[in-house]
């Protein structure tokens, strides 16, 4: 990304975008915002015929027991939605899916979110939103304050985006800690958490920078998230057990999707895919998880998947039933 737009932290100015407006083409949307926002069960790859016809129907929405601490969620769904479908059939959709809620994104919408949920059952687990760490910048939305009160006592975890400077640039972590002190002064009573959001193109881009930056802040409500489609498409190296090692104290999400081990064009068409396609081990990943003792909300990335989401959030369900036993206990 060039640094132009890190520095500019255009993601703050980025033309808002409902569930019905008109779908924004890549290029023009890569310009706004730097958000983006394969799978095996853990021995063996499950393959496209173990999981069944693409689009079957998900198996029936009861819980395993030990997935009560790791709801899971899909979010960016909004973005390539072919039915450009509002809230409240999403929340309809995800419902008779079985999924148990989904992540919102930015601050627009909350409350309309919100009673669509609360309406069908369902939770809103996470809502993504921009921070501006550059000097002089004003670095977080006024209405950050309001709709911390919308989500009163509901847990909802605030994944920020850091932008505004170059990736992993230390040279500015006082003035981010000073930034992130202040919003969880904001949060505290709220019963909120905020999450550092490993971003490709981001200040805070790898997780070893959402780490070096949450034991800065330390503070019992601000955390981090591992995010597998940007640690996949920033980080050269495929050993991810020591990054979530030194993550573990404050790991409180990840996000999962289908995709490739790598990919040499600079894109997300492989590391973003529907949970039973790529060639990366995620039941894996899972176990690895699950043996350090991560326990949280586990999200779906759906940036950049075309088509009726139905279909694929469908399919990406039919998945996590048989990759969601790589996180039962052992004996």
């Amino acid at each position: 990304m060039p640094n132009q737009i890190l520095r500019y932290s255009t993601l703050n100015h980025i033309r808002k975008t409902a569930p019905g407006a008109s779908r924004l083409g890549r290029r023009d949307f890569l310009k706004c915002t730097a958000l983006a926002c394969g799978s095996v069960v853990w021995p063996g790859f499950i393959s496209t015929s173990a999981l069944g016809a693409e689009g079957a129907t998900p198996p029936s929405a009861q819980l395993k027991d030990y997935l009560k601490d790791y709801p899971f969620f899909p979010f960016c769904i909004d973005w390539h939605d072919a039915k450009k479908w509002g809230y409240v059939e999403q929340a309809a959709m995800l419902k008779e899916l079985g999924y148990e809620g989904v992540g919102h994104i930015f601050l627009d919408g909350v409350a309309e979110r919100l009673k669509s949920l609360d309406d069908a059952g369902l939770k809103l687990f996470q809502i993504t939103m921009n921070v501006d760490v550059a000097t002089g910048k004003t670095p977080y939305e006024a209405r950050f304050k309001e709709v911390l009160a919308l989500v009163q006592g509901r847990h909802v975890q605030f994944d920020l985006l850091l932008n505004g400077m170059p990736p992993s640039d230390t040279s500015i972590d006082p003035h981010a800690v000073e930034i992130l002190r202040e919003m969880s002064d904001l949060a505290k009573d709220s019963g909120a958490q905020l999450l550092l959001y490993p971003h490709q193109g981001s200040w805070v881009e790898r997780i070893e920078d959402s780490v070096r930056v949450a034991d800065k802040v330390n503070r019992p409500n601000v955390g981090v998230m591992f995010n597998l489609c940007h640690w996949l498409r920033v980080d050269k190296q495929r050993d991810y057990k020591p990054l979530l090692v030194k993550a573990m104290p404050r790991l409180w999400a990840i996000s999962i999707c289908g995709a490739d081990e790598f990919d040499a064009a600079p894109g997300w068409e492989h590391y973003i895919q529907p949970l039973d396609k790529g060639s990366f081990n995620v039941g894996l990943l899972l176990k690895t998880l699950k043996d350090l003792g991560f326990k949280g909300p586990i999200g779906l990335q759906c940036y950049g998947i075309g088509g009726d989401a139905r279909e694929h959030l469908a399919r990406s369900l039919t998945a996590w039933e048989k990759l969601s036993d790589n996180l039962k206990a052992t004996p």
